[in-house]
């Protein structure tokens, strides 16, 4: 979904408005962290999902901790 996009004034900086639908599809409201990157000719921005990465590190740890010996001797 592309879209063509002038950039506003907001105080000393500038900002990009994000329409309500690409909001919804992303599942982002204004309390959302976001990322935002660049190589040095795109401009990337992504919602950051602490709580999956958390959930994900909780995870591994736990299988980890069950399997850790299982998972060592088969890198043997």
């Amino acid at each position: 979904m592309a879209m063509v996009k002038k950039l506003i004034p907001i105080g000393n900086s500038l900002g990009v408005l994000i329409d309500k639908p690409i909001l919804e599809r992303l599942n982002i409201n204004a309390d959302t962290e976001i990322e935002v990157t660049t190589d040095g000719v795109n401009l990337m921005i992504k919602p950051l999902r602490t709580g999956h990465a958390r959930r994900v590190q909780e995870a591994t740890r736990a299988v980890m901790k069950a399997h850790g010996k299982t998972f060592r001797k088969l890198a043997e």
